[in-house]
Parts: structure tokens; sequence; C-alpha cells
């Protein structure tokens, strides 16, 4: 039965996984219709014939700070409309506008001018505007165009004759006083005067379109947006030339008055060997991450293999001799050793003293100090292993994919939020396994100690985000919302999981707990609480570092990411790890007579976390370029979210993977 419940679960993971990397190639996001576009005059409800740009926040890789389009001293729409937006776009800091950029389908536009932007020099409102303009450029921030809910992306060479798309394009770039040509400024040589910025106040689209003519659907879908920007010093907006010209300069010294005209031209193009359910694929196509990924898998498997051999051979080798040994010797009590002065002469003694763990099975089930705490955190800490693991196969499944703008945060706030449940059950069922009494307070904590830490994390860097003039921080009315679901929803079912875990009684143990606790004996170095604990996360954090390097990169490098079957992978990977690692090192610290082991289980696995600082921290100085104080706080402000999230998770593996363990062998052999 056993075989079939294993086999049938390796049979769901496998066909899930090819599942995913199917729908990849068929539909790209499910329940997501194409939206048709047709010529003027030819449209319908069917088919539009306008096609909406749209603006998104600007981000920098120099800064975590990012700001909306209407910040910065840019054209703006006449009648400016924003679409709704989700609860993860607002968490993340989008901003979509739309814009003063027009296009209409299958209509070309040539050098057409936008606005013009004037400077007068004794302006101090003129000052601060151009100041601020020079600080987008000088940071590289990136603009974020939409088009058809896809990012317009600047696609260019690089190095082995490979192209990247980039969803982003910089504001300008930056010749400092000492002659270097600074981020984008590389590509173009006229960009070569000292102390100078040089803004892109131009931008060639070009938009390609699948037709339905010979597809049986009306109108036109666009499968890509592309631009290239440019930077051209225009002298009369109602007589603009793009062709070659001199850059748009802005000198680093604001010494004279200076007038910037933005101009744009669209070009449309139709292809029909793109299909729309594949229109992403020229962007996800440029990030060659795919060999690294497999490279990780593989690194990662050799290390659940490895312990997986561990696991087994203790099992089938050490367990199996000691049950084996001790049964022999119960037979041996029975026929051949009537009298107890004989029965101390077996080979009885030498088993227990070869086997350490029998010899404390009982204190093995004795409650743990700090009872409350440590069913707390494995309450929170299911929450969050419940949440995750449906967040990401959701998002195997295409559902929350980098077109369903926030969905990946909205998916996993609410999840949370709903899994109250299990977290208040399964710590009221700990707390009185443990012999706890206070279950108010046992209760409260659950629903208040973890999250609270988080909010407060999340509210210090929310008011920074406010007192920079960031579009990341949250308003005041997304806030009341979050403590309304937390405090109206979550709070309300972690009660309702409390009381049937409270209803329940208390986890029965396989053998009886001696009233008087068992001196531990002097351990040797490696069986000791603090460096058993610090190797048992090097293993987990082997098998996730290269996957954790691009999720950092999506967060803090803006780039996309999208390789959820991957990560998924990885996340099976991580939760194998885990529990082999803690039962592996639990089964050490038991031989070595040392029953400790309920906090020691949690903290083991839960190192991991540590791991993952110590990575961030290494990540911030070597691979992010970020400058300033405000910055810097809000980096590791969001990082100890993250770590904390992450230590409650992989603590509570290795916790119930231990639980499971220790009840499993003291079931199996009957000690007295």
């Amino acid at each position: 039965m056993k075989r079939r419940i294993h086999f049938g679960f390796v049979t769901l993971l496998v066909y899930s996984l090819v599942s995913y990397f199917c729908l990849c190639s068929a539909f790209y996001l499910p329940g997501l219709a194409p939206v048709s576009f047709c010529e003027d005059g030819k449209g319908g409800e069917d088919c539009q014939t306008v096609i909406q740009l749209f603006v998104n926040r600007l981000d920098s890789v120099e800064s975590v700070l990012p700001y909306e389009y209407d910040v910065f001293d840019f054209c703006k729409d006449a009648k400016e409309s924003r679409p709704s937006e989700n609860l993860g776009q607002v968490l993340f800091g989008e901003r979509i506008e739309s814009s003063p950029y027009k296009v209409s389908f299958k209509q070309d536009v040539k050098c057409e001018a936008v606005c013009t932007k004037n400077y007068k020099k004794g302006n101090p409102e003129d000052v601060t505007k151009l100041d601020f303009l020079k600080m987008g450029m000088q940071l590289n921030y990136q603009h974020h165009w939409i088009i058809d809910n896809m990012p317009v992306t600047w696609c260019y060479d690089v190095e082995d004759g490979q192209k990247y798309c980039n969803p982003g394009f910089p504001i300008g770039c930056l010749v400092t006083s000492d002659g270097r040509a600074k981020d984008a400024c590389v590509i173009n040589s006229e960009f070569n005067k000292k102390n100078t910025f040089y803004v892109f106040n131009h931008v060639d689209i070009k938009i390609t379109y699948h037709s339905g003519a010979s597809e049986g659907w009306r109108g036109a879908r666009l499968v890509a947006a592309t631009l290239e920007p440019k930077s051209i010093k225009h002298t009369d907006e109602k007589k603009t030339s793009c062709e070659g010209g001199t850059p748009m300069e802005v000198p680093g010294e604001f010494n004279e008055d200076l007038s910037i005209i933005y101009t744009y031209s669209v070009t449309f193009e139709e292809n029909n060997s793109i299909k729309w359910a594949s229109r992403w694929d020229y962007i996800l196509v440029s990030m060659p991450h795919t060999n690294i990924q497999w490279f990780s898998i593989m690194n990662s498997l050799v290390i659940v293999l490895f312990l997986s051999g561990m696991v087994a051979m203790i099992m089938l080798r050490t367990l199996h001799k000691d049950i084996a040994r001790y049964n022999q010797v119960d037979q041996a009590d029975l026929i051949k050793l009537p009298s107890t002065k004989e029965k101390s002469s077996i080979p009885y003694e030498d088993a227990q003293e070869e086997s350490g763990w029998k010899q404390v099975h009982g204190d093995v089930f004795r409650p743990p100090r700090k009872g409350m705490l440590l069913s707390v955190f494995l309450g929170q800490g299911t929450q969050i292993f419940i949440m995750t693991f449906i967040t990401l196969f959701l998002a195997c499944l295409g559902f929350l994919s980098p077109a369903n703008r926030g969905a990946l945060m909205t998916c996993a706030v609410v999840l949370w939020v709903l899994l109250g449940t299990p977290a208040g059950y399964v710590s009221a069922r700990l707390y009185k396994t443990f012999g706890g009494e206070k279950w108010k307070t046992n209760v409260l904590l659950t629903a208040l100690l973890c999250p609270g830490i988080v909010f407060a994390d999340f509210f210090l860097m929310n008011l920074i985000l406010w007192v920079e003039g960031s579009s990341a921080a949250i308003p005041f009315g997304t806030l009341v919302a979050i403590l309304a679901l937390w405090f109206g929803i979550s709070v309300p079912l972690t009660f309702v999981g409390a009381y049937f875990g409270f209803k329940k009684p208390a986890i029965e143990q396989p053998v009886r707990t001696n009233q008087i606790p068992r001196q531990i004996p002097e351990q040797s170095f490696f069986t000791k609480p603090i460096p058993g604990i610090v190797m048992g996360g090097i293993l987990p954090f082997g098998c996730i570092f290269i996957q954790l390097f691009f999720i950092l990169n999506s967060i803090w490098s803006h780039q996309m990411y999208y390789m959820f079957g991957f990560l998924f992978l990885v996340f099976i990977i991580l939760l194998i790890t885990c529990s082999e690692a803690t039962v592996l090192l639990c089964y050490f610290h038991l031989c070595a007579e040392d029953y400790h082991w309920w906090w020691r289980s949690f903290l083991t696995s839960g190192f991991t976390a540590v791991y993952l600082f110590v990575y961030a921290v290494h990540y911030f100085f070597s691979k992010l370029q970020i400058i300033g104080a405000a910055s810097t706080i809000l980096y590791f402000g969001y990082t100890m979210i993250m770590v904390l999230i992450f230590f409650l998770f992989t603590g509570t593996i290795g916790f119930f993977a231990c639980f499971w363990f220790v009840n499993k062998i003291y079931s199996v052999v009957k000690v007295d």
C-alpha cells in the first residue's frame, strides 16, 4: 500500500512537471484572452483600432527606490487614466498610467512631437526638476512601457553575437568629468563631452503583429513591441527631424536656458510565424539561464542522493541491526536463561551500549523548554509551507506568470490569510502535547507574533519610502486593507483552528517519560548543539543557492523571473534535503544520549536561513551597485522579512521530519 501511495505521488509530480512544460508551449497563460486590432474605420467591439501605450514606474539597479512616471518631468497625458491594480501590484509598487504617446493600428508615425519641456536658468522650480532628471540619468533609471500587456523591450547585441532584450530602457546617460562614458553612453561615440548628460528624448517603436486573415479570426494580434531610444537635439517642435543630428545634451552645470523636445516614431511589421501564445519567447530566449538551472538541479540531486544513502544506511543497517539484536536477546531470555544472574551475562548490555538512542527512551519525549514559542513557530511555519506549496503549484500551471502582473503576490497574501486555521490547529495541538495550559496566550501569539514582526518591519520600510517620495510606498488605504484582512479573517480563522486543536487529545507518545531526567553525558564537538545546528543548514542551502541568485536578480536587479517549473522542483528537493539532514543529525545526537531534539530539529534546518542572510549580504556588496543610506536600509529591511519567513518554513520541515522519525523508531522497538 505504501509503495502504491509513493508511486502515485511520484507519478503525480512527474505529470505536473510535464504538463507545465506542455502548457508553456501551448498556452502561455490560461484564462488570458488575446485582443484583436483592426485598422481605423474597421473596428468594433471585437476589434480595437487604438493601441494603448501605458507607462509604469521607473526603477534602477543602483537604487532600491522606484518612482512614478509623473515624478520626473516627462510629457504627460492630457486625459490621464489608470487601469485597476490588484493587491500584488500595489505591494510591489507598480504604478501604471496612460501615456501621451498615441498609436493607431497600422498607422505609421514619423518623428511626431509629443511636448516641449523648457527650463529657465533663474527659476528654482525648473532647477529642481532638471536636477531630479539628472539624478535619474546618473543612477541609470529605466522606463518601463507596456503595450497590450507586453513590455516594450529594447533589444541590443551583447557578447558572443547574442541579442539581449531588456524590458526597460534608460532615461539617459552620463559622461563623467573625467571623460568616462557610463551605462548607455557607451553605445554612441558622439556621447563624448565631459560632465554632460545625454537624455533619450526620442524613441523608434516597432510593433509586430500576426494577421488573422488565414487564421479564422478577425483583425490582427500583437506579438512583439520593441523600441530604440535615441538622443536628438530638436530646434523647433513644429519642424522635427529624427534623421541624424546632434545629441540632446544637458550640461552638468545649469548655466543657460534649456529646451527638450520629446518625439517618437512608430512602424508596423507583419510576422505570421510568431504565434500569440509564444509572443514572450523572444524576451525569455535572450536570458540564457536554462543550462545553469539544469546544473543547479543536478547539483541538488547529488546532495539528495548522498543524504538518502546515509538515511537508508541508518534505517536498513544500523536500526535493523539494533532491532534484530534486541529481539534476539528477548528470545534468549525466554528460552535459555531461567535465572536473573545468567541474564546479565548475555550480550544484552553490549547491545544497549551500542544503541545509545534506546537508553534515552524515557526522556526523548520530555516536553521542551519554551514549548509555547516552539509551538507558535511551528504553527506559523505550517501556514507558510502550505501557502508556498499552493502558490508555486499555481505558478507552474501558468496562472501566476509575468504576464499576469501582481498575481504572485496577491495569491500569496490571500492564501496566507485563508490558512490561519491550520496554523492555529498545529500550534494548539503541539502545545497541548507539550503539556501547556495557557491556551489563550498560545492562540494570540500564533495569530500575532510572527505576522506582527513582519508588519512592523514592513511599516518602517514603508515610512522610509514615503519620506523619499517613492512609488513603492504603500497607500494608507492599502495598509488599512491589509490590517483588515489580518485581524478580520486570519485571526478568527486561527482561533477556529486552535479550538479544534485543543479539543483533540494530545498526540500519543510510543513510550512513557520518566519522572527524573536522565543525565546527558559529555558530548564530543560534533554532537554539541551549536556545531550540529551550524552544520545542518549547509546542505539545504547548497541545493538552493543557484536558484536564489536568480530570485535575488528578479527582485533587486529587476530581471524577469519565469522559471517556476525549476523553482518548484528545487522546492521539492529542499523539502527532502531539510528532512534528511535533520533526521541524520537527530539520530547521531540520540546515539550520543542527548535527548534534547525538539528545538534542535527546528533550528538545524532553520539555520539555512542564516546562510540565506549571509548570501544576501554577499550579493549586496558583490553584485549590486546600490548607493545611499535609504536604499541600503530598505535592502536589509526587506531581506530580514525574507529570512524570517524562510527560517519558519525550513525549521518546520525539519521538525516534522524529525518528529516522524523519532516516533517511528521508538514505536518499532518496545523499550521498557
